[in-house]
Parts: C-alpha cells; structure tokens; sequence
C-alpha cells in the first residue's frame, strides 16, 4: 500500500498544524484510502510515524481494473501535488496510557471551513510544479490573514483548511479577507461558518460541530461565504452585529448530509 507524509512543520505554517498521511491500495476493480492525522516522532532512520486517532477509510469501487488503476494514479499525484512525501516504513497507533490520557475540554468557537473550488481540475490544467507554487501562496496567504485576525489553524485538509475563532465577526472578517486576497492567483474558494461547541484532548479536535461547518461550505457557491443560524444568532447576542458592517442574505433552509435537523443559512454580503 503506497503511503504519503505531509509533516506540518515543513508547511512554514506560523501557527502549527497537524501532521497528515494517505495510504492508497488498489485490489482488482477497488481502491482502500486511509487517511488521518499523524504524529512524527525522530528523523532519518529512526523516525516513526503513529496515527493520533484511528484513521478514516473508505472503499472506491470503480468497476473496471483500468479505471481502479487511473483512479490510485490520479490519487497518488495528487498526494504529491499538495507536497507529500512518499513513506516507506509502517504508520503504527499510537498506545496511550490511561494516566497519560488528556482530558477532554469543552470550548465554544466560530468554525471556519475554507475550500478551493474546482481544485482538481486547475491542478490538472497547470502542472504539478506550477500547482504546487500556487498552493504555496494561496497557504501562506490564508495564513497571514488568519494571524490578523486572531484565528487557529486547526488542521489543513488538501486544499482546504480549518480554522477557529473566539469572535464570529472576526472569523467572517477572516474569510471575506481570505477571498480577496487568493483572488490574486486566480483561485476561488467557498467558505462556511458555524459555531458550536467541540472538544479537545491533547492535540485532537472532535464534535458535531465541525461537520455542520463543512456541510455548510459545501452548500456555498464559488465567491460565496455562508453561515449557519448559529453563526447569526451569536453576532446578535454578542451585540458584534449592530457594531460592524457585516449584512447576511437569507439562503434558505437547508438538510445539511449526515446531519440532524434542517439548518437556515445566511449568505455574506458586501
């Protein structure tokens, strides 16, 4: 099984992200993907690579063993595209005592969820070293504007990112900031925001609430930046709303996939 590392540090990421590894293995008509975050311990020979929670995986059926074959090929470049590195030895989980286990902590947070629309297919069109410079860009340029606004990067995801803040007018600021600026290398995005609560033990992120965030930047459109009633109501209660320029436009009431209940949507103007 051909396996990929993206070691976050590598990134020039300021304000630190996790670790990242891709496993791809095609049997027959079928491609097995592994993925998920990662902790690097050691370098050279000595160093090893343990999965920080259980990996995420999912079958690709594709009918055909021709089309399984373009379909790992096509997987694996774009794993060296967004500058992963090719791993030889094996990713291992990692055994925690129940001493040494963190505790879970509750916080409350804005969610941003920020993805390049059509990245594919602009990958495709410019070339894996063209790509990769444009990709460089477009994170140091999302990263700048998440250091002015007092955002955390929480973990990138391929070409997309996600982010938390303390104030929801400051993670809307961010994302209306973030669409300008990556306007410049000829990219598009679509950004969602939500709040909620999510926890944090040791260096995982876990809660419902960071998939309700990308359900809803699923549901923008290219240019657009959405949020959840969530998002709306906390501005409200917080008095931000009548102290900014920000102004929504109802979108609609939405079924967002794998997600309980229907949730209104808000879509940024200006």
């Amino acid at each position: 099984m051909p396996k990929f590392l993206r070691i976050g540090i590598h990134q020039s990421n300021v304000s630190g992200y996790t670790s990242k590894a891709w496993c791809v293995r095609r049997v027959g008509s079928a491609v097995f993907l592994k993925w998920g975050a990662v902790e690097v311990l050691g370098a050279g020979d000595g160093r090893k690579v343990y999965w920080t929670r259980l990996p995420q995986e999912k079958t690709i059926r594709c009918g055909t063993a021709q089309r399984a074959m373009d379909y790992a090929k096509a997987a694996i470049a774009r794993r060296r595209s967004h500058r992963y590195e090719p791993l030889a030895g094996p990713i291992a989980m990692r055994r925690r005592s129940a001493g040494s286990s963190a505790e879970l902590k509750q916080a409350l947070a804005t969610i941003l969820i920020v993805d390049i629309v059509r990245s594919t297919e602009k990958a495709a069109k410019l070339g894996d070293a063209r790509w990769s410079q444009v990709m460089g860009h477009y994170y140091a340029a999302v990263r700048k504007e998440l250091k002015c606004s007092r955002g955390k990067e929480v973990v990138t995801t391929g070409d997309g990112l996600l982010a938390t803040f303390k104030a929801p007018a400051a993670g809307i600021s961010c994302a209306t900031a973030i669409q300008k600026a990556v306007r410049t290398l000829g990219l598009e995005i679509r950004v969602g925001l939500h709040a909620g609560e999510y926890k944090v033990s040791g260096g995982e992120v876990v809660g419902l609430a960071f998939h309700i965030g990308t359900r809803v930047a699923a549901k923008a459109r290219a240019g657009e930046v959405l949020v959840s009633s969530a998002v709306k109501d906390l501005l409200v209660s917080k008095s931000e709303i009548s102290k900014s320029e920000i102004r929504f436009k109802d979108h609609g009431v939405h079924q967002l996939k794998g997600v309980p209940e229907r949730w209104r949507l808000y879509r940024v103007e200006g």
